[in-house]
């Protein structure tokens, strides 16, 4: 009985497959383009440096915390981030509403790829900072990259507004 079916089916195969053979190739999923951390990491930069508002806060340090922000950015240069996270950390437990510290640990953390972390710390830097200026640019920037990395397009391009929103203009002066 297998041997009379064999002549009937083996045609049927054999013109599933010629078919698919000449379809056309699904189209490609549309990939992000892949953004390195150091590429984040110079886009957040940038959005601070640009920030040419009169609104710069720069309170004053207490030495302890400063001391360790020192020896974290030392760590930083040489690639010590797990260091230089420990040394944020306890700066921030010296200081826990520094919104310059909050900042700083966020972008230790794109470095350690804790990115959910990275977008929460920059959030709470926000929240307690002066929501103006060069550090607000960097903390919206670091969102927007953020959503960006997650994939959620419309986060980023809100993200993206509130930079534009940290610029406050200065008196003209002449």
């Amino acid at each position: 009985m297998f041997r009379r079916s064999l002549p009937v089916v083996a045609p049927a195969v054999l013109a599933v497959l010629l078919a698919a053979c000449g379809q056309p190739n699904a189209p490609a999923q549309a990939t992000r383009p892949t953004v390195s951390d150091e590429q984040m990491l110079t886009a957040i930069h940038t959005a601070g440096e640009q920030e040419k508002s009169s609104i710069d806060v720069n309170p004053l340090r207490d030495p302890g915390v400063a001391a360790l922000q020192d020896a974290a950015d030392g760590d930083v240069r040489v690639g010590k981030y797990n260091d230089a996270a420990t040394k944020l950390d306890q700066a921030l437990k010296i200081s826990p509403d520094s919104p310059d510290l909050l900042q700083d640990r966020a972008e230790l953390a794109i470095r350690l790829k804790d990115y959910a972390s990275a977008e929460k710390l920059a959030h709470r830097s926000w929240e307690l900072g002066p929501r103006l200026g060069p550090l607000c640019a960097r903390n919206w920037q670091t969102i927007v990259e953020m959503r960006q990395h997650a994939g959620d397009d419309a986060g980023a391009a809100s993200a993206a507004k509130w930079v534009s929103q940290c610029h406050k203009e200065g008196l003209q002066r002449y």
